[in-house]
């Protein structure tokens, strides 16, 4: 099998395109505008009730801006989110390295776009199931599984991609951001992918946990717990 070999890396990576899709949706009244505040002309892409959070927060500003993912990648989300950000663009988006022309090639190809940011925080899982008298199948419905696929796609791409899962992080990207003049360093970067991949690990293995404590016995069509 051919491997991609890396032969260029920059330092500093502007940020100009950003994928946030959130449950913790603290902080963003303050995150998202620094950001806009360093680049008027980040253009941001969301879902289901992040959108209208950032709507929200953004006022008039979010005209030209702030973009719903079903438009830019021309799927609308099904029923209740189930599928939101698995499609192929937003995955192109973020594993594409820059000094890759066959990736350059493909963004064109599609019409995708480069993304240099992911802000994502997952479902609730562990809170969920804390909750007294909660039941397996709502357990089972807060299992998050586009917002793990994309914290690892950006995390694996940390060469050029922030990957951003704790809004306690956000003053620190700002501030990075705000002294780069749009620009988010390969140390930074590396930090937070990092990070994500604790997230994610740290996850897994609590649903794991639920999971392997959680007697299951098939009846039919039906299952009980």
């Amino acid at each position: 099998m051919t491997m991609n070999r890396v032969e260029k890396i920059d330092d500093q990576v502007s940020v100009n395109h950003v994928l946030i899709s959130v449950s913790d949706k603290s902080g963003l009244e303050e995150f998202v505008p620094r950001l806009l505040s360093v680049n008027p002309q980040i253009r941001i892409f969301s879902t289901g009730g992040t959108f209208a959070r950032l709507s929200d927060i953004l006022g008039d500003r979010a005209q030209g801006r702030l973009t719903q993912v079903s438009e830019y990648t021309g799927q609308p989300e099904t029923q209740g989110g189930l599928v939101k950000t698995l499609d192929f663009k937003i995955y192109l988006g973020l594993l594409t390295e820059t000094y890759n022309e066959a990736h350059q090639s493909d963004l064109g190809r599609t019409g995708a776009v480069p993304i240099d940011m992911v802000v994502v925080n997952l479902y609730p899982f562990k809170e969920t199931i804390a909750k007294p008298g909660v039941t397996p199948e709502q357990a089972r419905g807060n299992i998050d599984i586009g917002g793990p696929c994309m914290i690892r796609a950006s995390a694996k791409n940390f060469i050029r991609v922030a990957s951003v899962v704790d809004p306690d992080d956000y003053p620190q990207i700002a501030d990075e951001m705000t002294a780069g003049k749009g620009s988010i360093s390969l140390g930074l970067r590396y930090r937070l992918a990092r990070k994500a991949f604790a997230h994610t690990a740290a996850y897994d293995t609590t649903i794991a946990g639920y999971l392997a404590d959680t007697a299951f016995n098939a009846v039919g069509s039906e299952y009980k717990y």
